[in-house]
């Protein structure tokens, strides 16, 4: 029997990929059926963030915001991150914590999906469940609180006060459309939740142009079924939020927003979370608009995941 060769070296150039090089840099989607009946100077795209690691746009925020924190002395190895989240912007901490070694603690309705608690259990994540009927507002508050009680035991992430929210956006999603869009977007439509997506990328967006239109969207009624929107009008507002950027604001229904998750997914193949059919409808409204006016447009909007985290909702069945 021959000796086994013994191996005395080991590859010194493996091609790898860290976490933070994983997130951002998402596709830009095109349409066929949704779209057919527009002209053909009037265009619609989306960025498909659900392929950031985390599944979600919020990998964006949520990494800004630590590393920020990180950088200033905010967040140290002793503490623990904690904050409110309806879902996405937890998952996000939850997997950038468990990468870099943090405990995270999150307050959430609940009646968030039953998938995105099984994820965020999933990475062993202190869950705290607030009243359902007070929706993302109730966890705002209920964090706070214990905030204030123990500041010293916590990093509160505070991801709707956090200017390093929306700072994620202007840094790498205004960079991405503008180049992938090769300057020509004339259009930017984004849900409103803690209005990080629509605050970073507008300002960027208008910074390369300032004729670049930016369309906010967010439900149309206080009472809706649009997971991670807000109806600012009743709602705890973000201190990052400022309305005047906004050059123009849609309000969306909860049923055209059911309606055209099934039809993304039927027509498109795309099957995507329920605040990315909201985005499309916001999208679709003005490229309507534009085409009754005979008015070029190239329009972008942003889907912040798919629809994994929402299969045992009762619409998809409809």
């Amino acid at each position: 029997m021959s000796a086994i060769r013994k191996i005395d070296y080991l590859p010194t150039a493996v091609s790898y990929h860290t976490l933070e090089s994983q997130i951002g840099n998402t596709p830009l989607l095109a349409f066929r059926r949704l779209t057919q009946h527009l002209p053909h100077e009037v265009q619609v795209y989306a960025k498909a963030e659900w392929t950031n690691p985390g599944g979600s746009v919020k990998d964006r925020a949520a990494w800004n915001i630590i590393q920020q924190a990180e950088k200033d002395g905010r967040l140290t190895p002793d503490k623990i991150i904690m904050d409110s989240t309806s879902g996405n912007t937890g998952i996000a901490y939850a997997m950038i914590g468990a990468a870099k070694g943090y405990r995270v603690k999150l307050f959430l309705p609940a009646n968030a999906s039953p998938e995105r608690i099984a994820i965020l259990q999933a990475y062993g994540v202190d869950l705290v469940f607030t009243d359902p009927l007070e929706g993302s507002d109730g966890a705002i508050l209920a964090v706070r609180e214990l905030a204030a009680r123990e500041p010293e035991r916590y990093f509160y992430a505070d991801q709707y006060n956090n200017p390093a929210n929306w700072q994620a956006h202007y840094h790498s999603t205004g960079v991405e459309i503008w180049q992938q869009t090769h300057g020509h977007i004339t259009h930017f439509v984004a849900g409103l939740g803690t209005s990080g997506t629509f605050m970073g990328t507008t300002r960027r967006l208008k910074d390369y142009n300032p004729q670049v239109v930016a369309i906010s969207a967010q439900p149309d009624s206080p009472f809706h079924g649009i997971e991670g929107w807000k109806h600012m009008p009743t709602a705890i507002k973000p201190g990052i939020y400022e309305a005047a950027l906004a050059d123009m604001d849609v309000g969306i229904s909860t049923e055209d927003t059911y309606r055209m998750a099934r039809r993304l997914a039927r027509e498109e193949g795309y099957l995507v979370g329920i605040s990315s059919a909201a985005a499309m409808v916001a999208a679709l409204q003005v490229a309507e608009d534009h085409a009754r006016a005979g008015r070029p447009a190239l329009i972008v909007t942003l889907f912040p995941d798919n629809a994994y985290k929402y299969l045992t909702e009762s619409f998809w069945r409809d």
